[in-house]
C-alpha cells in the first residue's frame, strides 16, 4: 500500500484504520467471458527455482494454461495492495472512462488518517477515470482506490461487493476483499486470497488491453489543465526496470501480508504469470529477486550471476 511520505517502506506502523462512512448498493459487470482454469501442479514440478523466500508462491503458464510450480498455494495471507488489482478490474469492465471524477475532501483525509500509499491527488481536482487508473496502479495510491469506488459502487461498500462478486465469477473461492486497496482494516486478514486465486484474476487481467497499458508503464504524467494540477506518477513495481521481458503488473505490503508481487513477463512466444506473498517482512527487493528465480527456472534460463534489482526513482513510493 505504500507510504505517506514518498520514499519510504510503509504500512511499517501498527495502527487501526477506520473505514470511510459511505453507503452500499450492488452490482455487476457482465460476468468475465472466460474464466482461467488454472490446474494443479504436476508432479515434477515439485523441485521447482531454487532460493524463493515467500511463503506462498504461484507460477503459472498462460500459454499453455499449466501450472508450473507452487508454493501453499491455497493458504489464505493477506495480499496488501495486490487487492487493487481487483479494484482496477471492476472499475475497467464498468466502462466510461472518460467520465471526469472530482476528488473530494473525504479521498485525501482517508489516506492521511490511514498512512497508505497515495498519488498525491488535490482536493477539488478532476480528473478522467482512466486517468484515476494510473494513480491507482503506478504509486499504488489509496486515494485513488478510495475516488474509483466512491463513485463507481456508488459508495465504498457497493464497490466491495462487486469485487467480491467478480472474485465469485472468476472462481476464486479462496479470496474475501473487506475494502478497495488492502489497507489493514476492519483488520489486518480482513482481505485475504491466495496464490491460486490470485493467478486467476491476474491472468484475466493480463488479457484485458487498458489494463496491460497502465501496468506496463513506469511512470505517467500529466500537465496541469483541464480542471486539475500536474501530476507525476511512479510505478512501485520495480521488476518493470529489473527483469527483461517483464509487462507488470502490482506490488502490495502490510505488515502481515510483507513484501509480495504480482508479476509477468513475456519472452518469446511465452508469457509466465506469478504471485508471490509475503517474500519478507523487512526485506523490500526480496519479492523482486523470488520473481526472477521464478521466471527463470519458468524459462529455462541459467544464471549464476547476482540478481539486481533496480534502485527506487527519487519521489517514488515503496508499496
Amino acid at each position: 500500500m505504500g507510504s505517506t511520505t514518498r520514499w519510504t517502506t510503509r504500512a511499517t506502523v501498527a495502527v487501526v484504520v477506520t473505514a470511510p462512512i459511505v453507503t452500499i448498493p450492488v452490482s455487476a459487470e457482465a460476468s468475465p467471458a472466460s474464466v482461467p482454469a488454472v490446474a494443479a501442479p504436476p508432479a515434477s514440478a515439485a523441485a521447482g527455482p531454487r532460493g524463493v523466500a515467500a511463503k506462498s508462491a504461484y507460477l503459472f503458464d498462460s500459454g499453455t494454461r499449466k501450472t508450473r510450480w507452487s508454493r501453499a498455494a491455497d493458504t489464505r495471507r493477506p495480499i496488501g495492495s495486490i487487492t487493487k488489482v481487483m479494484t482496477a478490474m471492476v472499475v475497467i469492465r464498468a466502462g466510461k472512462l472518460d467520465r471526469k471524477i472530482t476528488v473530494k475532501k473525504k479521498h485525501v483525509d482517508y489516506v492521511s488518517r490511514s498512512d497508505g500509499s497515495r498519488a498525491w491527488l488535490r482536493v477539488g481536482d478532476r480528473l478522467t477515470v482512466r486517468q484515476l487508473l494510473n494513480a491507482l496502479m503506478l504509486p499504488s495510491g489509496c486515494d485513488a482506490a478510495y475516488v474509483l469506488a466512491d463513485a463507481y459502487g456508488p459508495g465504498w461498500k457497493g464497490f466491495v461487493a462487486k469485487m467480491n462478486k467478480t472474485a465469485r465469477q472468476l472462481k476464486m473461492t479462496r479470496t474475501k476483499y473487506a475494502n478497495f486497496d488492502g489497507l489493514p482494516w476492519p483488520s489486518g486478514t480482513a482481505t485475504n486470497s491466495t496464490t491460486r486465486d490470485q493467478v486467476k484474476l491476474a491472468d484475466y487481467a493480463m488479457k484485458n488491453k487498458e489494463f496491460r497499458a497502465i501496468v506496463a508503464r513506469r511512470s505517467y504524467s500529466l500537465k496541469a489543465g483541464g480542471g486539475h494540477g500536474a501530476y507525476r506518477w511512479t510505478n512501485t513495481n520495480r521488476l518493470l526496470s529489473s527483469y527483461r521481458g517483464t509487462i507488470g503488473i502490482k506490488t502490495g505490503k502490510t505488515d502481515l501480508a510483507g513484501y509480495s508481487l504480482m508479476f509477468a513477463a513475456r519472452r518469446g512466444k511465452r508469457t509466465l504469470i506469478g504471485v508471490v506473498l509475503n517474500s519478507s517482512t523487512t526485506r523490500e527487493q526480496a519479492r523482486f529477486t523470488d520473481a526472477m528465480k521464478m521466471l527463470n527456472w519458468g524459462f529455462g534460463v541459467r544464471t549464476t550471476g547476482v540478481l539486481t534489482v533496480a534502485p527506487v526513482p527519487p519521489g517514488a513510493n515503496v508499496d
